[in-house]
Formats: structure tokens, C-alpha cells, sequence
């Protein structure tokens, strides 16, 4: 840059407000400053040059053919960074400003907004940080459309937004952004479209709608908006799209929203909306997509459904609704996705199902019973049909081979009978096939080779006899094949060995005879292969996998032989025995003559020897703790004798909110009202070992009942020698009291004695997520697993946004609720600890060994919201993978980390995702997730993305393929 252009970035500021030098063209002035903040990796602006008369012919640059002043600087995706600096001021023509889809940071440059003729701007898609200013909404001129999304702005969305008068539309979506919406916001009359989606706003939505009389689409997703909806909704009368999913929002639907003629897209789904669904519902003429799932309506579907034929999507999944699927449906000839899964209806299979038009129906985990019954003119687009978990019975109808188009059929965990459809050979389509859990009986029919596409079939759990068919063979892009807990009989056929993608087998609990066809060695994407419970015999294949294969997937073949099962094979012969003449000891021809080849060489990662390193640190603390724990405990023996904490009962003394601290009644006080009104008073002992739940770094958690049956869960802390003073006490955990997140279990009241204390959460009846990864017999779904960890990084994002970090982030601490949903428990407990104890209480924090940041095991002792990324980061990979965070093997500490940065490294990610998935998961999401995973368990705390970062990240990954059906790989 020369010597006068240095001179002119230096003075900028004053630039728009004097006059430029002569023979300088304001806007090349303005960009050529305006690159000089920028870095440009790939020279997408080489063609900026400072010597032209005007920028005209520039990338990224249009200018008006009339005045030749610049009109349009569009450099969407260019790779670009730095700051957006203040040379676009000089740009006073500027009509449309694209910046997005790069990488620029730094704050909002407030004054963009005063260029006069300025109508478009989008700075979406970048790191721009910090909140936005009160100034920038409030210097609005003629400005039309201002795009923010999909960047990292925090605090609340300013009043001042009301100013810009003249905005048609406002995107503000997948930010940080927190607090209430602004009432101010439905003063912009002249809004078409606003997308506050995926944000931490909270409260409920205000009243206001109705002045939003040019409102076409409203995007209120992903956030934590609560209450019922704005009774003025109905009063917009041109929406035409509403989506207001994923929040906490109660109540029953309004009646005033079957004004919304116009609207042809409704998504309520994911709150805890109530009641029944309206039959004024069928008056939303203009409806294309209507979803309701993930709420809490009841009773039956109204018949008025039939009135929307123009609708495309009807999705009522998880909710209680019950009765029949109302007739009237049949007459939506637009209707191609219908997804009435987990609620309790009745009756039979309707025969409109397989009308054409349909392309997916889902009808699973309902009470529908009976045969199926399939016309003889069947859907020719139908290509997802899933009728598992209800009672349907009789034989699978042999027109179901006329479906040709059919790609997943489930009709899992039924009572179906009879034999396998001897015509499946017919569905060339066919990827997924899952029949199992039913009555079946017969043979596989050797038409099972036609089905050419077929990747996963899985009959297990039924009574099916005979051999299996060497025609499956043909199926090559078989990767699951799972036929355990039949009767079959015969040799397992040497073509098992030609179908190279195989990744699960399962042909267990069988009376499968003979020998192991050697060529299965060959297999090369093999993750699991069970044959335990048969009479299999001879050797076992040689080769990686078979030498390392799990005894538990082996077992109960006594005629099994080779090194996996300890036992030699008869026709292997012993090696030849070679002598020393020097030595008087026999030498075997495989041995080393080399001393040291005597000793095991055992090598470790730097993440072992730091988990090594830790374990240390943890084992004085708990010493340490255990110690002063065993002083207060012989205190508070020898101060209150006749009462047993472990046998504690509430009594009506108990139940009182006064502010007595007294030894011998203590202090209950309920969040929610009079803790007398709550528990059963003086019948249940707390703190029965009996109802104990669990165990955690903070204490023993406890079931038991309020006075109306509901179930609550009570935390003994066993940390009372480092408790604060009453007073600290109740600050903090009044704090933690008034947090409320959909993905966070709730604190809804404390007890406190000098000696006790007790902490009494919601009961969430699911389990924990680590009994559902380690300890169950039914694996969680792709879709499921990545529900919860988006459920559990948007509750540490929101507990980070209150300043508050978890500590101990593992997966004993992420609970599931009654609708699959994440709700993290044991948030913000070392808030109780006085500052100095915590280095002290790390190892009780963070008892999980394979969780704890780098920095702990350090010795630094500094915490930091980093220190819940690395657990999250650890947790994602955990629920990938399904292992544990650290496995401790005889001569070797594997830590789970390491194992899937190498297969990253080898190109072997999709190896590594939990074998139990039986390959349905969608390797465009799996790849992803599991970078984010070792991106979040860098070492370096500062390489970490933050939580809200990690939220938007896994909004990115899912929202190109915004499917409930897992994909195959």
C-alpha cells in the first residue's frame, strides 16, 4: 500500500465526513480500506486494485450502470476473516451488503446501518461476537432486510428494534441471544418475515401480534419460551408459516388461530401444549405441514382432518392421543408423510395407508391390533412403512411384494405368525427389513437373494427353522444381518464370506452345526460377529478380528477351538522344539534370541500417563475427604444421637419454613410452596436405603413421594464439612432454585441442618444416560443419541450464559426423561464450596476419570467453562461409540479419546460408531459429530469451542437433513 493510502486508513474516520483528494474514486477508497482489515486465504479479491479508476469490474462488486457508484458488494463464501472495518462507510450508493458464510469476527459495526441508501444487509454466517447495540436498531433509515444468524451474539435482543420501521424482513437466528422477546418487535408493521430461531429466549411470547399485519412467516424454534401462546395470534391474518417448536409452551390451541386461512405451515411440536387437538383445525384450509409431535394432547384425531386437502405433512408422534386413525384422512390425496408413532391409538390398520400418493407412514409403538390388510392395488411411492411395537397379528400378506417401491418396511415386536413372505425376493427397493420380535416360523426363502438392495435384515426373536440360504450371498450390500434367537439348523453357508460390507452379525441362540467358513477372516469391515449358543466346531477363522473376538460372542460352541477360546486345535501341530548345543534348555523356533525379548514392552499415550497422573491426585482427595468427613459425621453422632440421617423421617416439625436453623428440626423450604403441602408427612423415611437411586461425587440421590403420588428426588450431600454457612448456603442454592431450562432437572426446594443437608430435585423416571449407553439391553437410536446431545449442550450453554459451570459433566449426570428427552442434573453444586476447597474437591468433582480436563490433571487447578466442554467433548464420543471414556485392560489403559483421534487419522470413523446401531446411522452427520467431539477435547482449553458454538454446530450438522428416519450407511 503507498505511503498516501497508509495516511488515508489511518485518518478513515474523518474520511466520510471530508472531501475526498482529487483523482480518488470514493468507493475504490472504501474497499481498498475496507480489504485492509481482511485476510484472503484464497485471493478471491486479487482483482481489487487501487490504481483503478473505479471498482467496477472487481469480484463481489456490481455497480449502477447510470451513476457507476457502487450498488451491490456481494462476497458470500469467499473464505475471508478479519474485521468489517469502517471503510464501507465510504460506499454511499451501497444498496446490498453480503458478507456471509466467512469467518469474520469482532463486534457489530453499528453504523452500517446509516448508509442512506442501504436496503439489504447479511453479515449471517460468521463469529461475530458481544450484543448488539442499542444504536444499531435505533439508526434505522430505509433499511428492508437485516440478516444477523448463524453467529455468536449474546445478551438480549434490544427494544430499540421497534425503530426500524421500515424492516420486511429480520433474521436473528442461531445466536445466543437471551432474555424476554421484546414486546417492541411487533411494532414493525411492516415485517414479512422474522426467524428468532434457535436462541436461549425465555418467558412468554407478548401480546402484540395483532399490529403485525403484513406478518407472513414467524420462526420462534429452538429456544426456552414458555406459557401459552399470545391470545392475538389469530389476528395475523396473512401468516402463512408458523413455527414455534422446541420450546417449554403450554396451554391448549387457541381458538383464534382458525383465522389463519392463509397459513400452509404449523409446527408446534416439542412443548407441552395440552388438551385435544381442535376440529376447527380442519378449517386451516391452506395447511400443507402441520406438526404436533413431542406434546401432550389427548383423546382422538378429529375427523375435520379430512378438510385440508392440500396437506402434505401430518405429524402427531408422541403424544397420548387414542381411538381409531379417523377414516377421513383417506381423502387428503396430497398426503405423502403421516406420522401418528408413540401414542395410544386402537383398532386396526386402516387400508388408506396403502393408497397411492404415500411415500412414508409411521404407525409404530401404538395399540393397534388385528391383521393387516393390504388392497390389491397398492401404493406405487410408498418407501417407508414402519408398524413396529403394536399387537398386529396373522400372517405378513404376501401384497406387500407389490409395493415395489418400498425402501424400509418394520414390523418389528408384533404377534405376526406364519411364514416369512416367500415373494419379499420381489422388492428390489428394499434396504431395510425388520421382523423381528414376532411368531414367525419356516424357512428363509432362497428368493431373499433377489433382494438385491438390501442392507439390514433382522428376524430375531422369532420360531424359524431350516438352514440359512446360500443365496444370501447375493444380497452384497448386506452391512446387518442379525437371525439370533431362532431355531435354525444346518452349516452357516461359505457366501456370508462374499458379502464385504458386513459390519454386524448376529446368528446366536441357534443349533447351527459345523464349522466356520475360513474365508470370513476376509471380511473387512467386520465389528461384531455373535455365533454364541450353537454347536459350531473346529477352528476359528484366522485373522485380526476372530484373534480378538470377544468371548461372550463365542461362548456355548464346546467345539470351538483356537486362541480366543484357549483351547488348541487337534490338527494344528505343535511348533518344532530346536536345541541350543550351547544352551541346556529347549528353544522354540518362533523365540527371539534377544534378552530383552523376554520382557513385555507395554507403551502408553500421553493421555493415559495423564490419566494415570490423575488418578493419583483423585485417590489423596478422596483420602483427604473421607477424613474430614469421618470428624463431622462423629460430631454430628455425638450431637444428636437419637436421630439416624440415614433413617431421617419429615416430620410435621420438619415441614415448617421458619427460619429456625436448630439442630433438632432443621430448615425445609420448598420453591413451589409450603413443603407441608408436598411430602407425606411422618410415613416415609427419606432416606431409606432402599429407595436409593444412586450414587454421585456430591452424594447419595433418593426416591420419594409427595402428598399426591408424584415422585421427587432427594441428594444427601456427603461434602457437609465443606458446606458454607447457612447463609451462603441459601444464596446459592436459591440461585441454582430459579434456573429453568427444558434440558436441566429442576431444584425445587433444600434442607438444612449443620450437619445435613439435602437437596430435592424433579424425579425424571428414565434412567441415566450412562445406564442406557453400558447397562441396557435395548441401544439407543442414531436419532435418539443426538437428541440428547443437543438436549445436553443446550443446557450447559444455558447454565455458561448464567455463569455458572457444571463441574462434573459425565454421563451418570444426563438423565432421560419420559420423552427420550437430556435433563443434566448436578449443575452448580461446588457453588456451595468455599472457593479455596475446590482444587481440593476437583477429584470429587470430576470422580469420572476419563471426563477431567487436561488442565486438572495438571495440577493448574483453574476451572473454566472449558473444563465442561472437554466432558461434553468426552460425552459426545461416549454416546457415539457407545464405550466407556476409559477401559482398563490387563496390561494397558485405553482411553477412548485416543482410540478415535487415530481411527480419524486411518480414515476409520464410521468403524467406531457403537456396533449396536447395526449401521442406521447417516455417516454425513456421523463424521461430523465426532470431529466436534475431539475438537471439544483439545487440549489446549483455548482451541475448545465455547457451548453456544457447539449448539450452533449441531444445528448445522442435522438441519440439511431435517428427517425423524435414520439414514443407512
Amino acid at each position: 500500500m503507498s505511503f498516501f493510502m497508509f495516511l488515508v486508513f489511518l485518518l478513515v474516520p474523518l474520511v466520510a465526513e471530508s472531501m475526498t483528494p482529487p483523482g480518488l474514486n470514493d468507493d475504490v477508497l472504501g474497499l481498498i480500506v475496507f480489504k485492509a482489515d481482511l485476510l484472503d486465504p484464497h485471493s478471491k479479491l486479487s482483482s481489487w486494485n487501487e490504481d483503478d479508476e473505479d471498482p467496477c469490474s472487481w469480484a463481489g462488486v456490481e455497480c449502477d450502470p447510470k451513476s457507476n457508484r457502487v450498488a451491490e458488494l456481494s462476497l458470500s463464501s469467499f473464505s475471508l476473516s478479519g474485521k468489517i472495518g469502517r471503510g464501507l462507510l465510504q460506499l454511499r450508493f451501497l444498496s446490498s451488503l453480503s458478507l456471509s458464510n466467512n469467518n469474520f469476527s469482532g463486534t457489530l459495526l453499528t453504523d452500517l446501518v446509516r448508509l442512506e441508501s442501504l436496503r439489504n444487509l447479511d453479515l449471517s454466517g460468521n463469529s461475530l461476537s458481544g450484543p448488539i447495540p442499542k444504536e444499531f436498531f435505533s439508526q434505522c433509515r430505509s433499511i428492508r432486510s437485516i440478516s444477523l444468524a448463524s453467529n455468536t451474539f449474546t445478551g438480549e435482543i434490544p427494544s430499540s428494534v421497534g425503530s426500524c420501521s421500515t424492516l420486511a424482513a429480520l433474521n436473528l437466528s442461531s445466536n445466543r441471544l437471551s432474555g424476554s422477546l421484546p414486546a417492541e418487535i411487533w411494532s414493525l408493521n411492516a415485517l414479512r418475515s422474522l426467524d428468532l430461531s434457535g436462541n436461549a429466549l425465555v418467558g412468554e411470547v407478548p401480546v402484540g401480534m395483532s399490529k403485525m399485519y403484513n406478518l407472513r412467516t414467524i420462526s420462534l424454534r429452538w429456544n426456552q419460551l414458555s406459557g401459552p401462546l399470545p391470545e392475538d395470534i389469530g389476528d395475523s391474518l396473512l401468516l402463512e408459516s408458523i413455527d414455534f417448536s422446541v420450546n417449554s409452551l403450554t396451554g391448549s390451541l387457541l381458538d383464534s388461530m382458525q383465522n389463519l386461512s392463509l397459513c400452509s405451515f404449523l409446527s408446534l411440536s416439542w412443548n407441552s401444549f395440552s388438551g385435544e387437538v381442535p376440529s376447527w383445525i380442519g378449517g386451516l384450509k391452506s395447511l400443507q405441514t402441520l406438526d404436533l409431535s413431542g406434546n401432550e394432547f389427548s383423546g382422538q384425531l378429529p375427523d375435520s382432518l379430512g378438510n385440508l386437502q392440500y396437506l402434505k405433512e401430518l405429524k402427531v408422534s408422541r403424544n397420548s392421543l387414542n381411538g381409531s386413525l379417523p377414516d377421513s384422512v383417506a381423502t387428503i390425496k396430497s398426503l405423502v408423510d403421516v406420522d401418528f408413532s408413540r401414542n395410544k391409538l386402537t383398532g386396526n390398520i386402516p387400508s388408506w395407508i396403502f393408497e397411492p400418493g404415500f411415500v412414508s407412514v409411521t404407525l409404530s409403538e401404538n395399540k393397534l391390533s388385528g391383521p393387516v390388510q393390504i388392497p390389491t392395488t397398492t401404493a406405487p411411492t410408498l418407501q417407508i412403512l414402519d408398524l413396529s411395537g403394536n399387537a398386529l397379528s396373522g400372517n405378513i400378506p404376501m401384497e406387500i411384494s407389490g409395493i415395489n417401491s418400498l425402501q424400509s418396511l418394520n414390523l418389528s415386536s408384533n404377534s405376526f405368525s406364519g411364514a416369512f413372505p416367500v415373494s419379499i425376493g420381489d422388492l428390489k427397493s428394499l434396504q431395510l427389513l425388520d421382523l423381528s420380535g414376532n411368531r414367525l416360523n419356516g424357512s428363509i426363502p432362497l428368493e431373499i437373494g433377489e433382494a438385491v438392495s438390501l442392507r439390514e435384515l433382522n428376524l430375531e426373536r422369532n420360531s424359524m427353522t431350516g438352514g440359512i440360504p446360500a443365496q444370501i450371498g447375493n444380497c452384497s450390500l448386506l452391512t446387518s444381518l442379525d437371525l439370533s434367537e431362532n431355531s435354525f439348523t444346518g452349516q452357516i453357508p461359505s457366501t456370508i464370506a462374499d458379502l464385504t460390507n458386513l459390519r454386524i452379525v448376529d446368528l446366536s441362540v441357534n443349533h447351527l452345526t459345523g464349522s466356520l467358513p475360513k474365508p470370513l477372516s476376509n471380511l473387512p469391515h467386520l465389528l461384531s460377529f455373535n455365533i454364541s449358543h450353537n454347536h459350531l466346531s473346529g477352528a476359528l477363522p484366522s485373522g485380526n478380528f476372530f484373534n480378538t473376538i470377544s468371548p461372550s460372542s463365542i461362548s456355548d460352541n464346546p467345539g470351538l477351538c483356537g486362541a480366543a477360546v484357549n483351547l488348541s486345535c487337534p490338527s494344528v501341530l505343535p511348533k518344532p522344539i530346536v536345541m541350543d548345543p550351547i544352551s541346556s534348555s529347549p528353544i522354540s523356533s518362533s523365540s527371539s534370541v534377544l534378552p530383552s525379548a523376554s520382557h513385555k514392552k507395554i507403551i502408553l499415550s500421553i493421555s493415559a500417563l495423564v490419566a494415570i497422573a490423575a488418578a493419583i491426585i483423585i485417590t489423596v482427595g478422596v483420602i483427604t475427604i473421607t477424613i474430614l468427613n469421618l470428624r463431622v459425621r462423629a460430631s454430628a453422632a455425638a450431637a444428636a444421637t437419637s436421630r439416624s440421617p440415614a433413617a431421617l423421617e419429615f416430620s410435621g416439625s420438619y415441614l415448617s419454613q421458619s427460619p429456625t436453623t436448630d439442630a433438632n428440626s432443621g430448615k425445609l423450604v420448598m420453591f413451589s410452596g409450603d413443603g407441608s403441602e408436598y411430602f407425606n408427612a411422618g410415613t416415609h423415611a427419606l432416606l431409606n436405603k432402599d429407595c436409593e437411586l444412586g450414587r454421585g461425587g456430591f452424594g447419595a440421590v433418593y426416591k420419594t413421594s409427595l402428598r399426591d403420588g408424584r415422585p421427587m428426588a432427594i441428594k444427601k450431600l456427603t461434602i457437609s464439612s465443606l458446606v458454607k454457612s447457612l447463609e451462603d448456603f441459601e444464596r446459592e442454592v436459591k440461585k441454582l432454585g430459579k434456573i429453568s431450562h427444558p434440558n436441566l432437572v429442576s431444584l425445587q426446594g433444600y434442607y438444612w441442618t449443620p450437619s445435613l443437608q439435602l437437596l430435592i430435585y424433579e424425579f425424571v423416571s428414565g434412567g441415566s444416560l450412562h445406564k442406557h449407553l453400558h447397562d441396557s439391553s435395548s441401544p439407543l437410536t442414531w436419532q435418539e443419541r443426538f437428541d440428547i446431545l443437543v438436549g445436553t449442550a443446550r443446557s450447559l450453554a444455558h447454565l455458561h450464559q448464567l455463569d455458572i459451570i457444571h463441574y462434573n459433566m459425565k454421563s451418570s449426570n444426563v438423565l432421560i426423561d419420559g420423552f427420550g428427552e437430556a435433563k443434566v442434573t448436578d449443575y452448580g453444586l461446588a457453588r456451595l464450596l468455599p472457593m479455596l476447597d475446590r482444587y481440593v474437591l476437583s477429584s470429587k468433582m470430576q470422580s469420572a476419570l476419563g471426563y477431567m480436563a487436561p488442565e486438572f490433571g495438571c495440577g493448574s487447578g483453574r476451572v473454566t467453562e472449558k473444563c465442561d466442554v472437554y466432558g461434553f467433548g468426552v460425552l459426545v464420543l461416549e454416546v457415539i461409540t457407545g464405550r466407556r471414556p476409559v477401559e482398563y485392560m490387563d496390561d494397558d489403559v485405553v482411553v477412548l479419546c485416543d482410540v478415535v483421534r487415530g481411527a480419524l487419522e486411518e480414515g476409520r470413523v464410521e468403524e467406531v460408531v457403537d456396533g449396536r446401531l447395526c449401521g442406521r446411522f447417516p455417516v454425513e452427520e456421523a463424521i461430523p459429530v465426532v470431529k466436534l467431539g475431539l475438537i471439544c477435547t483439545s487440549q489446549v482449553p483455548s482451541n475448545r469451542p465455547d457451548m453456544g458454538e457447539v449448539v450452533n454446530i449441531l444445528d448445522l450438522i442435522r438441519c440439511p437433513r431435517d428427517s425423524t428416519e435414520d439414514e443407512l450407511v
